[in-house]
């Protein structure tokens, strides 16, 4: 994993997050909650992405660069992962502090 990588889930992670704590307003964490969650998970979503599809990961390493397809796919799993990952944090935290639906 390189730096360029990293930085690509963590800011589309971070969208991921907010993005979906607003969405889904019983996992909404507030925005340092929903940003922290997000990044998280887009780094982790990107990871699992790009050990699922190997060819991510690549083309990450080829001729001194990233192609528009491991850029997509990283934003992808990175969004993704940090949606997730605040939807089942902010779901805990509700459950956990016995707030009712």
């Amino acid at each position: 994993m390189d730096l360029t990588t990293l930085i690509i889930q963590l800011v589309s992670g971070l969208i991921g997050g907010n993005a979906a704590g607003k969405a889904v307003p019983n996992s909404d964490l507030g925005t340092l909650g929903n940003t922290i969650a997000g990044a998280l998970g887009g780094v982790g979503g990107g990871q699992l992405l790009q050990a699922l599809i190997p060819a991510l990961a690549s083309a990450a390493g080829g001729a001194g660069g990233l192609d528009i397809g491991s850029i997509i796919g990283h934003v992808v799993g990175g969004g993704a992962g940090g949606a997730v990952l605040t939807v089942i944090a902010g779901l805990l935290k509700n459950m956990m502090g016995g707030q009712k639906a």
